[in-house]
């Protein structure tokens, strides 16, 4: 054991400032994405028909988003690098924030990151898809002569009614 006059370079006040920069992660303000998607959730959708999602961006969705420990004199920053959109079928979509669908689109592919549904929803719970988009934050940390990176992630959800159209010929 090794007793000293000051603590060591990093360690003033007896906190990691990784440990402080993990808390000021925890305080920060951000969100999951706000989800816009068609078909609009409260509507059906239909099988093989495109689907559009993305995030209305802000700085609670997006970014960039900043604490700081002023105890500890921390400061983190936070951006969104991808969006993975769980379609509640068992396929994922990985992404960015995406574009929001304009009704002059109809039924053209999403042009970043579009998804079509292969069956409908019937029979799952709720007779609905449980579309789960999960934002990747990367922090970025600085502070008493020290700097890291960490990452945490927020969720949000919609539900989609997916049905399929049926053609009766004569």
């Amino acid at each position: 054991m090794q007793w000293r006059v000051a603590p060591p370079p990093g360690k003033e006040g007896g906190v990691d400032p990784a440990q402080l920069a993990a808390e000021a992660v925890k305080r920060l303000p951000i969100d999951g994405p706000d989800i816009g998607i068609v078909p609009e959730p409260g509507t059906t959708g239909v099988v093989g028909m495109p689907v559009w999602p993305w995030n209305r961006t802000s700085p609670r969705t997006w970014g960039p988003a900043a604490e700081s420990v002023t105890a500890g004199g921390i400061t983190v920053t936070a951006t969104v690098s991808q969006i993975v959109w769980d379609m509640g079928d068992g396929h994922t979509v990985t992404c960015g924030a995406g574009t929001p669908c304009k009704e002059s689109e109809g039924a053209k592919d999403y042009p970043i990151c579009g998804y079509r549904y292969a069956t409908t929803s019937n029979g799952g719970k709720g007779d609905v898809f449980r579309v789960t988009a999960t934002a990747t934050w990367n922090a970025h940390w600085a502070g008493r002569g020290q700097r890291g990176d960490l990452t945490t992630t927020r969720s949000s959800q919609v539900q989609l009614r997916v049905g399929e159209v049926q053609v009766l010929g004569q």
